[in-house]
């Protein structure tokens, strides 16, 4: 039996650029002192690894945690976001609508979008595969993205694909019990916005 957290943590605020992919998007300044802080400041004590995206926008958050306990990150292709490329960037009212759709449809591909069905099968995937190599005691953290996060944590609470699930905004964590697979608590955020 394996002891100890699942940390899962979303990216904080990113550098908005239309110009460039969202895939390639990096943290503002303000992410990077949201991140420092929860690095400063959470329950870090028992934490054996850090994972990520691909994303520089987690893997810089990841960085972030792990540097402060003296760790290296390990990153999955498998941990990124639901693929939106079809549409790339969207203006913020047009991306909630879309984002909106997604959730509602879970097994339907929205303006091409990977289905949620799919990126929540994804993440599950990467994240059990995360858990089953880690040591068997400490805590583990992962650096992800919300869509992703909030698709998980339905999958781990054992409820339906819904948008009412999903982060009040960038950077935020949920927390889970490793021995138990239980969901010790919901989003909360990083630090304050």
């Amino acid at each position: 039996m394996k002891g100890g957290r699942l940390v899962f943590i979303t990216h904080p605020e990113v550098v908005i650029d239309p110009a460039v992919p969202v895939e390639a998007w990096s943290l503002s300044a303000r992410g990077r002192e949201r991140m420092n802080a929860f690095a400063r400041e959470g329950d870090w004590d028992q934490l054996v690894e850090v994972w990520s995206s691909r994303e520089p926008k987690a893997r810089e958050g990841a960085e972030i945690l792990a540097a402060r306990q003296g760790l290296v990150v390990r990153s999955r292709d498998d941990l990124g976001e639901n693929d939106r490329r079809a549409t790339g960037f969207l203006p913020p009212d047009e991306f909630q609508r879309t984002a909106d759709l997604f959730f509602a449809h879970p097994a339907e591909s929205i303006r091409g979008w990977e289905r949620a069905v799919d990126a929540q099968a994804r993440v599950r995937r990467a994240v059990d595969a995360v858990l089953a190599e880690a040591p068997c005691e400490g805590d583990v953290a992962v650096v992800a993205h919300g869509g992703v996060g909030t698709l998980l944590l339905l999958s781990f609470l054992g409820e339906p694909i819904s948008r009412s699930a999903d982060q009040p905004f960038e950077g935020h964590y949920w927390t889970l019990e490793r021995s138990s697979g239980r969901v010790l608590h919901r989003w909360r955020p990083i630090a304050p916005r």
